[in-house]
């Protein structure tokens, strides 16, 4: 059985206590993880503002240990492979595709890490000033805690220790309890790759402990958080007025409008509904569907799910693995019974062994059903039959979340009318609300959150703007 320590000041050390990780698909412990004492979380913070104070990390520093690590990370593929799959319950496709779409997100954080720069501000346009030069410099913050979430446990990590590091910050890391390992690993390449002892810390233990005391850091200057909006409400209050970046809940939609290409719109809604058992902020949950089409779209939906393969997610076919714990999966199916007593009908699936639980389609479902008004991040949609474009716009902007959406149509009217109308950080025309590229902005309104990842944009946010003018006589 593996085991995982602290990282901090450049050495791996013990915790004040262990926890351990489970297979989430055949339950057997698979490691023991140290966790962090109180004291071991400020010493931790202690170590990444003394570095940062003690060391400026060059542009091309940057650049040089961020290439190295994306080359490194290809060149442990099995074996994070394997971790990915065995802590996440995630199968083999998703695991791949979380290593390529790292590598390729410490690659644009190096690439960037090259171009920060600031302005020249007109300042001689205002009258008097004509003596006078101005411009910007964007300078680190200092230290950056990142607390990610298990539904992407390299690739989250990386958009959040990346650009931070690319930005000249010092970081300290508290990954997922469920999924720490992948976390670790990629600490030990960035380690490898060069990053300067003390600018990278590695902390783990429950969010109700180590993440509190985090949060009561006064030393960290910048928080990074992808997880609930109720967690995200809770990190806000206690940092006052410190900047933070916080991607959060949400009830993503997809649209798929009377003209649309269904051969194009079914496929990508399963993927987008089901992949890593639908625990993606923006997997799909409500499919608003034009009447005229809704049975015939609904037939081939029904159809392409039963395909799908549920079960083992070593096995190269599986599309669907188990969810993070047997409790997730049976509160999926708690809600499922729920809004079939209250009227729903369900399609297909609805069933549960133990973390399993099978991709579920729902109809005649009604906004107050739990399916409908809470997340649900399980591998479960409903479908809501629409006659008016602007009716079905209202109803997804009433949700109090706005992370994503998309909008199946061939009508560039009806999709720019949806971009001007949606209350959402990101509208994808043809493709679904769970469509990301890794070096786009990337982030919520309302209640899912504000500021935005993607290494240009979280560069960004990680830094501060200083003005300096220049009288000339």
């Amino acid at each position: 059985m593996k085991s995982s320590r602290l990282f901090m000041g450049g050495e791996w050390i013990d915790g004040a206590s262990q926890f351990e990780v489970r297979d989430k698909f055949s339950g057997e412990p698979i490691a023991t993880v140290a966790a962090a004492s109180r004291e071991q979380v400020r010493k931790a913070v202690s170590v990444a503002a003394a570095a940062f104070a003690r060391t400026r990390l060059t542009p091309a520093a940057r650049y040089q240990f961020l290439h190295r690590a994306a080359t490194l990370i290809e060149t442990r593929r099995d074996e994070i492979k394997a971790t990915i799959v065995a802590e996440s319950g995630f199968t083999l496709s998703d695991a791949d595709g979380e290593i390529a779409r790292t590598i390729q997100t410490l690659l644009l954080c190096a690439e960037e890490s090259k171009r920060i720069a600031g302005e020249m501000v007109p300042l001689d346009g205002a009258p008097g000033q004509e003596h006078r030069l101005a411009f910007t410099l964007r300078m680190p913050i200092g230290v950056v805690c990142a607390i990610t979430p298990f539904n992407s446990p390299l690739n989250t990590v990386a958009h959040k220790v990346g650009p931070a590091l690319a930005a000249g910050n010092a970081v300290v890391l508290k990954p997922a309890t469920q999924t720490p390992l992948t976390a670790a690993i990629l600490c030990e390449v960035l380690a490898e790759a060069g990053v300067p002892a003390g600018f990278l810390n590695l902390v783990q233990g429950e969010g109700s402990d180590v993440g509190e005391w985090l949060l009561q850091e006064p030393q960290i200057g910048f928080y990074t958080f992808t997880g609930s909006t109720r967690v995200g409400a809770i990190i806000q209050r206690a940092i006052g007025l410190r900047r933070s970046q916080l991607e959060l809940g949400s009830i993503s939609a997809t649209l798929v409008c009377e003209d649309a290409d269904l051969d194009r719109a079914v496929p990508r809604c399963v993927n987008a509904s089901f992949r890593k058992a639908g625990q993606v902020c923006t997997s799909v949950q409500r499919l608003y569907v034009h009447r005229t089409i809704v049975d015939r779209f609904t037939q081939a939906l029904v159809e392409a799910t039963g395909k799908a393969r549920v079960g083992d997610p070593r096995d190269p076919e599986t599309l669907v693995g188990p969810m993070i714990s047997a409790l997730e999966a049976e509160r999926a199916a708690d809600w499922v019974k729920e809004a079939v007593q209250q009227g729903a009908r369900q399609l297909c699936g609805g069933r549960r062994e133990g973390a399993l639980f099978y991709p579920t389609i729902l109809v005649d479902v009604t906004p107050t059903m739990r399916v409908m008004c809470n997340e649900i991040f399980a591998p479960v949609i409903s479908i809501l039959a629409y006659d008016s474009l602007d009716a079905a716009l209202t109803e997804i902007n009433a949700t109090p979340y706005g992370l994503a959406a998309g909008i199946f149509t061939t009508n560039i009217n009806t999709a720019m009318k949806a971009a001007r109308q949606l209350q959402v950080g990101t509208l994808h025309v043809n493709e679904t609300s769970s469509s990301r590229v890794d070096v786009m902005p990337y982030g919520g309104v309302k209640d899912s959150g504000f500021g935005r990842e993607g290494p240009k944009y979280a560069i960004q946010e990680m830094t501060e703007e200083r003005l300096i003018t220049w009288s000339l006589y």
